[in-house]
């Protein structure tokens, strides 16, 4: 079986594949110490054969790996910009470019055909495009909410951290309702303004996929979402693990 690790900077989510199957997942939060007994742990029976690892936080990346192969008797392999995604990817430079964002981008067009527009929805909220001739045409990258709400609270001197949440209203009237819709919205927006530019700019009408922890959240308030793939990254793995 297949261990698929995405290693985020809030989160690292794991994913037990029996061939195709997502079998189980799980996941514990970055700073988390990693002890290969919990690993064992909470995969359970499945016989782990082999790891796939996506990380955009290179300083937990020996630490995971010495417990997984520990644990699981393995070699971990870990994703990198130069592995052969099937795409011709314009990114300058190839190296500087996020692994996760070339993994959802890569896991989409194989997962939903092409022109496709992947958006994650996490600490950061990244939208990649790859058009009709499976060109990865790059993307943006911007704050996610929950860090638009921790830079507001830091650098400013009385407003609070909120809890997001998705706003029922534009127009407020307490600090912190006022905070979550200005973020809530500044992500609707984004992704509605951003989605329509791409279109025009591509000249064609592809298929947009959402993922990440806020994608449920962002979808379920606007329209141009067409799915939500809460496992885009770990079938990604899988599928380049195959």
């Amino acid at each position: 079986m297949l261990l698929a690790v995405d290693i985020g900077n809030s989160a690292i989510k794991f994913g037990v594949f029996d061939g195709p199957h997502l079998t189980s997942k799980f996941s514990i939060p970055t700073n988390s110490d990693l002890h290969s007994a919990e690993l064992i742990e909470k995969v359970g029976n499945a016989t782990i054969s082999k790891a796939l690892v996506c990380s955009v936080v290179p300083g937990v990346n020996s630490q995971l790996s010495d417990a997984l192969e520990a644990a699981f008797d393995i070699d971990v392999r870990f994703v990198t910009n130069y592995m052969d995604f099937g795409l011709d990817i314009k990114y300058e430079p190839l190296g500087a470019a996020g692994t996760d964002r070339l993994v959802n981008a890569f896991a989409a067009a194989e997962k939903y055909g092409v022109p496709v527009i992947a958006c994650s929805f996490g600490t950061a909220t990244t939208i990649d495009v790859v058009d009709k001739n499976r060109v990865l045409r790059g993307g943006l990258i911007a704050p996610g909410m929950k860090t638009m709400a921790k830079a507001l609270h830091l650098n400013t001197a009385q407003l609070p951290e909120i809890e997001i949440d998705a706003a029922s209203r534009v127009i407020n009237h307490t600090t912190e309702t006022s905070i979550q819709a200005g973020i809530f919205y500044s992500q609707i927006g984004l992704v509605e303004s951003t989605v329509a530019r791409i279109k025009k700019e591509i000249g064609d009408n592809p298929k947009v996929i959402a993922t990440g922890g806020f994608a449920s959240m962002i979808a379920e308030n606007t329209d141009v979402i067409d799915v939500v793939d809460e496992n885009l990254l770990l079938d990604g793995l899988r599928i380049l693990a195959e």
